[in-house]
């Protein structure tokens, strides 16, 4: 008599990452840094990865330098380039430059992927390929970050809130990138019932099936009954995402959650207005954002000016650029 043969779906995954992520800082003895609370290369990759993000992060790194006034402080390829620190990392740093009399020239920007915060107000620059790091003593380095009430070694970007929501639009896009390039494009159950089939066969059939094209979010399995009831064979779908589509759904929900969490309204983003009456006047819109929102993305800076000398300090104009209000 045939006996019933069945393969697993797998096992059930562990979400990437979660809240244990940003607990503490602790100090590595190692490479003598504070351990970053959130992974920078992870930060960095993420911005990459998702769209929505990425738009947002270089919209509010354009936006503060849109304001920015050049003082011969920091050249402005510099500033752009810590304002996009900032908004990735939380945290940028810039070198104090001085003549040999010890005073200061201007401030060189540092990138923040690899710079770690030491003891007694000095900072590491991490080096690549076996290089000796470089380290910074103390008042060489000026740290802009956005404060982390859970810690104060480093600073957290501010949108950490929505991190997951970026996690679950990457994700989102990532499986419907394997949902076409699986071929049979669901995963499905295959029943037969037929009691004459040798174990030869079902060998096979399983094998083909488990061997069937696509990797990760599709699994298929084979299942024989002998002496079944219904038909002999069947083909099961398990799920139909071709009539039950929830893509547009989580990309739409998680795109919403992501906008709040930089605090950026869809028109300034790019986004695409589901009405066809659109987002309103885009000038007033912006023109609110500039007047409320950039005056805090730049404070990080401003807060910098209390380690600056007379005339050596940042500043920035907030009507820059922007037409007269009607």
């Amino acid at each position: 008599m045939s006996e019933s043969i069945d393969f697993s779906f797998g096992e059930p995954e562990p979400l990437v990452g979660g809240w244990r992520d940003m607990a503490t800082v602790h100090f590595d003895p190692f490479n003598d840094v504070y351990t970053p609370p959130l992974l920078p290369a992870g930060l960095d990759k993420l911005k990459r990865a998702n769209a929505v993000h990425g738009r947002c992060v270089s919209f509010k790194a354009g936006q503060m330098a849109n304001v920015f006034v050049d003082t011969s402080l920091v050249p402005l390829r510099d500033y752009r380039r810590a304002c996009d620190d900032l908004e990735t990392f939380g945290n940028a740093y810039f070198l104090r430059v001085e003549n040999v009399f010890g005073q200061l020239l201007n401030l060189r920007h540092v990138p923040a992927l690899n710079m770690r915060v030491m003891k007694d107000g000095r900072f590491k620059y991490l080096r690549p390929h076996g290089q000796d790091d470089v380290i910074f003593e103390a008042g060489q380095i000026l740290h802009a970050s956005h404060y982390d009430t859970g810690q104060d070694r480093y600073g957290v970007p501010r949108w950490a809130g929505a991190l997951n929501d970026v996690f679950l639009n990457s994700e989102a896009t990532l499986f419907r990138r394997r949902y076409y390039g699986n071929g049979s494009h669901m995963g499905y159950i295959l029943y037969t019932t037929d009691p004459k089939m040798d174990k030869k066969k079902e060998a096979e059939i399983a094998e083909q099936v488990r061997r069937g094209k696509g990797v990760g979010n599709f699994r298929s399995m084979y299942i024989n009954i002998p002496n079944g009831k219904d038909k002999a064979v069947q083909v099961i779908p398990v799920g139909d995402i071709s009539q039950k589509d929830e893509f547009e759904r989580v990309k739409n929900i998680s795109a919403d959650d992501i906008l709040i969490g930089h605090g950026v309204q869809p028109s300034l983003a790019a986004a695409k207005p589901d009405n066809t009456g659109g987002f309103g006047d885009i000038e007033k819109i912006e023109r609110f954002y500039r007047r409320n929102d950039v005056p805090q993305l730049v404070y990080p800076f401003l807060e910098l000016n209390d380690q600056l000398p007379s005339g050596k300090r940042f500043e920035f104009d907030f009507d820059k650029g922007m037409p007269a209000a009607v």
